[in-house]
């Protein structure tokens, strides 16, 4: 479900229906009101501990907005859900806290960074959030803010890139083949160079699991609209020594 979404150029944030008709105009105005109006505060499954700003409505209702919203251009609105493989990265960042505690992590493809802010939360120095899309940094600004943390922002493409970070957490990346290679390939990299890579993933078609080791497995209840079932089994993985 989530590649078939990240393929539709026009889906691009969720908004309530009644009828069929647009109950608020879009606007990129005011992209924090417009993200506490459309989502509510709600507490992922696997991480009881972080309150995300997470949207209710299902994938029928992006589809009927798909043309209202074709011409914003933005991409689809992951940050509106806490997606297995970022709260499996939660989790084991919140049992697991000296892997981050007192490090500079990457958020990479943060979404709404319910991993970014689980490793704060067990001690992380400093946490970077990187996205693609503007209003993914907001979302990751407003969740911050209800955790009561302090999130550095990276707007823009940081594959490709070797910065200073001790730590690199990618939850959910690896549902298009294409990507998947590039990003792929500069992780494993980042690792080779002694970055600590943890990858959160429920099962995508394109995690190269066979260059990975699983350091740990959750049983998150998820939403049937968005996965096409209730659990999914997430793991997170590092890559294998080379």
């Amino acid at each position: 479900m989530r590649a078939r979404l990240a393929r539709r150029h026009a889906c691009a944030i969720p908004v309530r229906l009644t009828a069929g008709v647009l109950v608020q105009p879009l606007s990129l105005d005011n992209p924090q009101d417009f993200i506490r109006d459309h989502t509510e505060v709600l507490a992922p499954p696997l991480v009881p501990e972080i309150k995300l700003h997470l949207a209710t409505e299902t994938v029928d209702i992006w589809e009927q907005t798909e043309e209202a919203l074709g011409e914003m251009g933005l991409p689809p609105p992951f940050w509106a859900f806490a997606w297995a493989g970022g709260q499996a990265l939660a989790r084991y960042c919140l049992d697991n806290p000296d892997i981050v505690k007192g490090k500079r992590v990457l958020d990479f493809a943060a979404g709404g960074a319910v991993s970014g802010i689980a490793a704060k939360l067990a001690g992380a120095e400093t946490v970077i959030a990187s996205e693609l899309d503007p209003f993914a940094i907001e979302a990751c600004r407003a969740n911050a803010a209800l955790n009561g943390v302090e999130l550095a922002m990276e707007l823009g493409d940081v594959v490709g890139r070797f910065d200073d970070w001790d730590v690199i957490i990618a939850g959910d990346v690896f549902y298009e083949d294409e990507p998947a290679r590039h990003i792929g390939g500069w992780l494993e990299e980042h690792a080779r160079r002694g970055t600590t890579v943890l990858i959160g993933d429920p099962g995508r078609s394109f995690l190269p699991s066979g260059r990975l080791n699983k350091l740990a497995e959750y049983t998150v209840p998820v939403t049937r609209d968005l996965e096409d079932r209730e659990i999914r089994q997430a793991k997170v993985w590092s890559f294998k020594a080379t």
